[in-house]
């Protein structure tokens, strides 16, 4: 019923997009919470979720994020302290500064393992 996770002990895992992910908690159905990484000046892939949408918190280093959807497509830099969403069915792509990029995250629903889940997209990078 009660689930508590210590970030170095998660497993990291790569996601669609080539960013390294520490899933940490979840509540089945509901909610899950991860943090992910880049590598200095790594390029994530150009990706849009089929069935989650995600709110970021940006915890350490710099980058930008690509967000398009529904004729609207923006870039926010990314430093710590921002948080950004990415509605369900938005495509977005995200870069890492020279120092890299930290970032936690919740997910509605829970992130899944599912493949195919985050189809591909084209991005500005």
């Amino acid at each position: 019923m009660f689930q508590t996770t210590r970030v170095e002990r998660a497993g990291e895992v790569t996601a669609p997009d080539g960013s390294a992910v520490r899933p940490l908690c979840s509540l089945p159905g509901v909610a899950s919470f991860a943090q992910f990484e880049l590598a200095p000046d790594q390029i994530a892939r150009a990706v849009a979720h089929a069935t989650v949408q995600e709110i970021w918190f940006v915890l350490s280093g710099s980058g930008r994020l690509w967000r398009a959807h529904a004729g609207r497509e923006e870039i926010t830099g990314l430093e710590p302290g921002v948080c950004v969403t990415i509605p369900l069915g938005t495509s977005f792509q995200f870069r890492a500064g020279a120092g890299g990029l930290r970032v936690v995250a919740v997910t509605t629903p829970p992130w899944p393992d599912t493949p195919g889940e985050a189809r591909f997209a084209e991005g500005p990078w």
